[in-house]
């Protein structure tokens, strides 16, 4: 393993009507003046909105609100919050919306903080950000994590570019997680999102060693989860368990924990996405879901036991007699030591797990989507992989 820092600063409200404490949590936090910000009328329509800012009005917070957020949050919204922001005295701001509205509230929050620059310089690694105005969320969509993370991730539309910033000092105060909102989503959305919550663990779980046993089973289990889960809710919208269950999932996925004691993970995949999202506005669970076995297949063979333990440990492939399920720490020995039967047996382990690979029910529609990035994809998985050149150095 490797040595780490695990940080999770933010305070979970989990179940039924927590959204009804978002007041006096957020007064807690010194709060005098709040950014309602959220989506689309979906938040107004349900009757949402209008109890947070009763739950606001309650403890005598005052609010100003902007809405309009859209799936790959736009950087001209993110100024327009922050123009906003500063002519209200803002102090505090609160996302209302799912993992794209807790994107855009963090870098409104840069923005607001730091006003004499310009908050694209963030996303383009010109600066690192000094300060940050608090943040809280009500959470709507199980899928980003954005509510527990310390990510954002914005696009530029003028330039086609889908860029993200991490820091732990954008990690929210507070998260208000209540299942039942989310029971409204359609199912493709509700399965992107699935994609999305396995992809945030699959990314740190296919590395080159450092493993911990403990961080892989919590992932491992994490992600048999979500699949089990994912199923139940595409035949059950409204069952309240499977929501729960994915709705925790997501936090857990993308709060650092199933990271633990790795190397950091490959995030390859999500890289290539952001460069779809940025041109073609790609639904982000379904772009990684359509792209992660293309990267499977093109790296497989310079990690083939950790291929072969997800297949076995998470893909429910059954081992035959004399296959090794390989131990961390034993990763590279194992590799270095393979008969070449046990070999073969071994990739044909990992070509049965690919092609069973069912990560969300709406991937089949994200092809409608990548088939006008061909070129790029070709041209992108033409360069070597990260994750080769550090299995060769």
């Amino acid at each position: 393993m490797f040595n780490f820092k695990y940080y999770s600063p933010t305070k979970v409200i989990f179940g039924k009507n927590a959204e009804e404490q978002v007041g006096e949590l957020t007064r807690s936090y010194g709060a005098t003046k709040v950014l309602v910000h959220y989506g689309s009328g979906s938040v107004v329509r349900s009757g949402l909105l209008a109890r947070v800012k009763a739950s606001l009005d309650d403890v005598g917070i005052s609010h100003v609100e902007l809405g309009g957020v859209v799936p790959n949050p736009h950087l001209s919204k993110v100024r327009e919050g922050i123009v906003l922001g500063k002519s209200e005295g803002v102090d505090f701001i609160l996302g209302v919306g799912g993992g794209s509205v807790i994107d855009s509230a963090k870098a409104i929050s840069y923005g607001l903080a730091e006003p004499e620059s310009d908050v694209w310089e963030l996303f383009e690694k010109k600066r690192r950000a000094k300060a940050f105005l608090p943040v809280g969320c009500v959470l709507t969509i199980a899928a980003a994590g954005s509510e527990t993370s310390r990510g954002s991730v914005i696009t530029n539309v003028d330039t086609g570019e889908k860029r993200a910033y991490d820091d732990d000092i954008s990690r929210p105060k507070f998260a208000m997680m209540n299942p039942e909102l989310t029971m409204t989503l359609p199912d493709y959305q509700t399965q992107a999102g699935c994609a999305d919550i396995m992809m945030h663990t699959m990314e740190r779980y296919f590395t080159q060693g450092g493993n911990m046993e403990i961080t892989d089973e919590i992932a491992e289990g994490l992600l048999r989860t979500v699949m089990k889960y994912a199923e139940v809710l595409h035949r059950d919208p409204t069952n309240y368990e499977a929501r729960a269950e994915i709705m925790w999932a997501g936090s857990l996925a993308h709060n650092g924990l199933t990271g633990c004691g790795g190397s950091g993970g490959d995030w390859v995949t999500h890289m290539i996405e952001h460069e779809l999202g940025g041109m073609f506005d790609v639904t982000h669970g379904a772009g990684l879901a359509a792209l992660w076995p293309s990267w499977a297949r093109y790296v497989y063979r310079d990690c083939l036991p950790r291929f072969v333990r997800y297949a076995v440990k998470v893909m429910g492939v059954m081992p035959q007699a004399g296959d090794v399920i390989p131990r961390n720490g034993e990763i590279r020995r194992w590799s270095q030591n393979l008969a070449d039967a046990r070999q073969e047996r071994c990739m044909i382990l990992c070509d049965l797990m690919l092609e069973c690979q069912h990560l969300a029910h709406g991937v089949l529609c994200a092809w409608n989507y990548l088939c006008h990035g061909v070129s790029f994809l070709l041209l992108v998985l033409s360069f070597p992989s990260p994750f080769r050149s550090l299995l060769h150095s």
